[in-house]
């Protein structure tokens, strides 16, 4: 087994189809967004566990697919979950580029449905987690005429000079009328500092528990 891997139960009875497969939803560790949904076999599930990559079953091949083997979007697993009826699994990962085949960071790009009445309200309580997916996204697939790529490209130095710049035009505005201006510099620090996040692999978790430390104390 991995090194950085800890099995912590042993004995498992998972149950897998007539096929001798179980599905596998996999799910990036930090942002919590779900990449894909592939299947395991036994032989499988254990490669995964040994070598801390993902290694699924391709139904269609019929053999076995180290996921990122010759794209080198590797798949590197932090924990994996069993459902309580034991006949799916729930795979974290940290995705070392995207999971589609098409360059999209998720498979799942294409919306059927929504309920509208909730979608305004969704979007503002969770801008800053949709913000901070869109930069990690633009990080792994660099797409051209891209701000955040060229932020990327030009690296450390670029994002912590643009941050420099940001926070002394907050501290201009907050000294002018009218309020529009601060709430506009603002919005400028604070996707600079997400650029900063990602580029160091900070996730928000980790700043949401800090937070809340400093709140409990």
């Amino acid at each position: 087994m991995s090194k950085n891997l800890k099995l912590l139960e042993q004995d498992i009875e998972l149950k897998f189809n007539d096929k001798g497969l179980i599905p596998a939803v996999v799910q990036d560790a930090n942002t919590k967004e779900v990449l894909m949904v592939a299947y395991m076999n036994e032989d499988s599930l254990k490669e995964t566990l040994e070598i801390g990559e993902t290694v699924f079953y391709s139904r269609s091949r019929q053999e076995l697919w180290h996921k990122g083997e010759t794209s080198g979007n590797t798949q590197q697993v932090e924990e994996i979950y069993y459902d309580c009826d034991q006949d799916t699994l729930l795979i974290l990962v940290e995705p070392a580029g995207p999971a589609c085949h098409t360059g999209k960071v998720s498979c799942f790009y294409r919306k059927m449905a929504e309920n509208k009445d909730n979608k305004e309200r969704y979007e503002k309580d969770e801008i800053i987690n949709m913000l901070y997916k869109l930069i990690k996204s633009r990080k792994n697939e660099l797409p051209e005429d891209s701000y955040t790529t060229y932020l990327f490209e030009e690296g450390i130095d670029k994002i912590l000079k643009k941050i420099g710049e940001e926070s002394s035009e907050v501290i201009i505005a907050a000294k002018n009328e009218p309020q529009k201006e601060l709430v506009y510099e603002t919005a400028d620090l604070i996707y600079h500092l997400m650029v900063l996040l990602v580029e160091k692999d900070v996730n928000l978790d980790q700043i949401e528990a800090e937070l809340s430390d400093r709140y409990k104390s």
